[in-house]
């Protein structure tokens, strides 16, 4: 199956015009904080678009349709989580990273634990960013390939060799502002297809509701049960989605270089809750585009048997949308997916670069050490690739999944950080580990849901943290 010569021009021009902006930044670099941070000139409500783009990647725009496609719209109770970990950021986090001129998340950790414990704050993030990283990379590539018919394994050279350009070239300023000019796109998009699905549903919106509720309430958002296993309730929505959020966006340097790059600690606040609402809407939109996929299933078949149920948007996409409104829509699908690559690419460079003695030593010459954040920019597009050829499935609770297993450590680390004066370095390492390895025996010997994992990680690394720091003191390095 391949895409109408229209619209596969107007996804090449849409790739090129991309790179043509990210490429035209290259001249306002001169040093490392001009690259990673753009000048800390951004106004919020970008750093709101560009904070919702940097979360919001093809994996989540395919894999969201397909949870409700093949469920129902109980993800939305996750998002609460959401909104309520953002308000806990403003309130714990951001005080103390707006009290030095940081460049990176984990700066805050050497003043408080050393410079090795930073190290291993940023070592976390970069091995939980590149796994990760690797399955939105394979969701772009599910996107390219269905659209194009090409392999999944060129699907992936083609899209991170222009992401890696117009990122290398344009460091953190032509990453905002795309993601701002791809956020309304894909917005656009988006509502585009929710109207087309309504428009070819033989009765509408009725009919939708009408076939939602005999296939088991398609429509469903809240479940009040108390269960551990299942992975979509209003508790472990609101609980752990919460605590998921204080580690994506509190603790992960891709979101937090966003917050460091507003101009001041109130409009990265604002940029932050001002994120949260504009997810909510994107959510809702998103699993009600996957159920009316589902309904319009019933008329018109659209996966074959054995196919992936995240296939489901990229060939309605394809097959069912006219010749050049289908071209605009799989270009901003794209789009996206290479801006979120692209924030992930300069947050890896930064935290390469910045968080580790060797390499922070050479920034006393701020051409040498911004040539050496670009390269650093290559070396993880290459890494991207190949973990984009790895083989995933179930895309979007796949990254979920595996961002969930060492968030716990990290933000249990910010949390002695912050909370507990008496914690030390030792205690709070050993803590980590502890937290890492009670959440991989959940993963391995337990039915509970990925979405407790987060809160299970930080509460057995701050509780073992705190006990070992006591028994084994050790002079405190807090300010």
């Amino acid at each position: 199956m391949h895409i109408h010569l229209v619209d596969l021009a107007i996804v090449v021009a849409y790739l090129l015009g991309v790179t043509a902006l990210g490429v035209h930044f290259r001249g306002k670099q001169h040093d490392a904080r001009d690259y990673f941070l753009g000048g800390k000139t951004t106004p919020w409500w970008a750093l709101a678009l560009s904070i919702v783009a940097t979360e919001t990647s093809t994996l989540t725009m395919i894999g969201t349709p397909a949870l409700a496609y093949a469920g129902n719209m109980t993800f939305l109770q996750l998002v609460f989580g959401y909104l309520l970990g953002r308000v806990l950021i403003c309130l714990v986090f951001l005080p103390g990273y707006f009290r030095g001129d940081f460049l990176t998340a984990y700066a805050v950790i050497e003043k408080r634990f050393g410079q090795r414990m930073r190290s291993v704050a940023a070592a976390t993030f970069l091995g939980t960013r590149t796994l990760a990283e690797g399955v939105r990379v394979a969701a772009i590539a599910l996107v390219v390939s269905v659209a194009l018919g090409t392999s999944q394994r060129l699907a992936v050279l083609i899209v991170i060799a222009f992401t890696v350009l117009y990122t290398f070239e344009g460091g953190m300023k032509a990453v905002i502002w795309t993601d701002v000019a791809q956020f309304l796109l894909y917005l656009f998009g988006s509502i585009l297809t929710l109207g087309m699905l309504l428009h070819r549903i033989p009765g509408g919106w009725m009919e939708a509701v009408q076939v939602s509720a005999a296939q088991g309430n398609k429509m469903q958002v809240f479940d009040f049960a108390w269960s551990l296993s299942t992975k979509y309730t209003f508790w472990s929505g609101v609980i752990g989605g919460a605590f998921l959020t204080m580690a994506s966006h509190g603790t992960d340097q891709t979101i937090v270089q966003r917050l460091l790059a507003a101009r001041n600690q109130k409009d990265s606040q604002k940029a932050l809750i001002a994120s949260g609402f504009i997810v909510l809407f994107q959510f809702a939109l998103f699993l009600l585009v996957g159920v009316l996929l589902f309904v319009f299933a019933q008329h018109s078949s659209l996966l074959s048997p054995g196919s992936r149920a995240d296939s489901i948007l990229p060939i309605f996409l394809v097959r069912e949308m006219p010749t050049g409104l289908a071209g605009i829509l799989l270009a901003s699908i794209l789009a996206i997916a290479m801006s979120n690559a692209s924030g992930s690419l300069n947050s890896l460079a930064a935290s390469s670069v910045v968080d580790f003695a060797r390499l922070r030593g050479q920034e006393a010459d701020p051409a040498a050490f911004l040539r050496l954040s670009r390269r650093m920019t290559l070396v993880w597009g290459s890494v991207l690739i190949v973990f984009g050829l790895l083989p995933w499935s179930h895309l979007l609770e796949a990254g979920l999944t595996v961002a969930s297993l060492p968030f716990g450590s990290l933000l249990g680390l910010f949390f002695l950080g912050t909370f507990d004066s008496r914690a030390n370095a030792v205690g709070s390492l050993i803590g980590m580990f502890g937290g890492l390895a009670v959440v991989l025996f959940v993963l391995g010997y337990t039915q509970i849901a990925f979405t407790w994992y987060v809160l299970i990680g930080s509460c057995v690394t701050f509780t073992l943290g705190a006990i070992l720091s006591r028994a084994f003191p050790q002079p405190s390095r807090s300010s």
